[in-house]
């Protein structure tokens, strides 16, 4: 029987820690975060799995730290397994596994490379995306890759959405990869980095919106922040608020007017760069939902400005 240490967290940790077991895999540790109390927890438990399985669970300040990698190197796993685990591993680290350490990215590898891919990939408008299980090295999403599989990206869907399917791929991506690890024949190839790039995290504050940028980019911002990550803002009126759902509009008419909002009809209407247009579906206003009515009341009609938070 195949041992394994699975650093994880997320939805993703979960759907593939399931995988491991089902597939008769010994899970000797669970390494995970302890959820951030500043962070919205919309996710499921990866602990809570493990207890389930009468699996060990830590969450160490320090992974890489002597101490913890001496505690894997008694375990003498033959594999780690890290699904959406926060923290880099330095190579000391992975060297405790017999047989190879391995990591679920949320992207087609080689692009994307970094955190949160998901949100990037629409961010810049990518149609499509995935998961890509691959060795990890002391370089970040650098190693060979094993298995990967691509799932579309509709030009509507959320951010929240696209990651329901990214979980998905990466469950069903491990469990066609486990057999040939375990057998000790799987094939691995080398990532050609030239063909990808890097991404770091977001902030809050990278959500608040430019209205100058055309309404297709603003769009897809908003899709690739909304709730349940951060949001992307405005002001209007001088409250600040969150843009949750919008429509992009055909190019027939246009205009010279961006960063202002145009209600009428019970339409919200805004005025982007380079003569584009959005309806503005949905918002948040001091935590509460508005829908495009309830925004046009509120806002009342003509035009408004619209500036980025102080």
């Amino acid at each position: 029987m195949a041992t394994a240490v699975v650093f994880g967290y997320h939805n993703v940790g979960v759907a593939c820690l399931k995988v491991l077991l089902a597939n008769g895999v010994d899970v000797k540790l669970v390494v995970t975060h302890t959820d951030s109390p500043t962070e919205t927890i919309w996710f499921d438990s990866v602990a809570a799995i493990a207890h389930e399985h009468a699996i060990p669970v830590v969450v160490p300040e320090e992974p890489n730290s002597d101490e913890f990698i001496a505690r894997l190197a008694a375990l003498s796993p033959d594999f780690i397994f890290s699904f959406y685990y926060r923290n880099m591993l330095r190579p000391s680290l992975l060297a405790t596994a017999k047989r190879g350490a391995f990591n679920m990215h949320g992207s087609l590898l080689p692009k994307y490379r970094g955190r949160v891919p998901i949100n990037w990939a629409i961010i810049k408008g990518e149609t499509e995306t995935g998961a890509t299980l691959h060795e990890m090295v002391e370089k970040p999403d650098a190693g060979r890759i094993v298995g990967q599989k691509a799932i579309p990206i509709g030009p509507d869907e959320t951010a929240y959405e696209v990651f329901a399917s990214v979980t998905t791929a990466a469950a069903e991506v491990l469990a066609a990869a486990l057999p040939a690890l375990i057998a000790g024949n799987a094939k691995l190839t080398p990532q050609d980095l030239t063909k990808g790039s890097y991404f770091g995290g977001r902030k809050p504050a990278d959500g608040v919106i430019d209205w100058h940028a055309t309404a297709e980019n603003i769009h897809n911002l908003v899709r690739a922040v909304a709730p349940p990550y951060p949001g992307a803002t405005t002001r209007i009126q001088g409250e600040t608020i969150k843009i949750t759902k919008t429509k992009r509009m055909p190019p027939v008419l246009t205009h010279a007017n961006p960063a202002h909002l145009n209600v009428a009809n019970d339409k919200v209407i805004a005025l982007c760069g380079s003569g584009t247009m959005l309806r503005v579906l949905e918002a948040e206003i001091d935590g509460q939902p508005y829908n495009e009515l309830m925004l046009a009341v509120w806002i009342g009609t003509g035009i408004h400005a619209m500036t980025a938070p102080p």
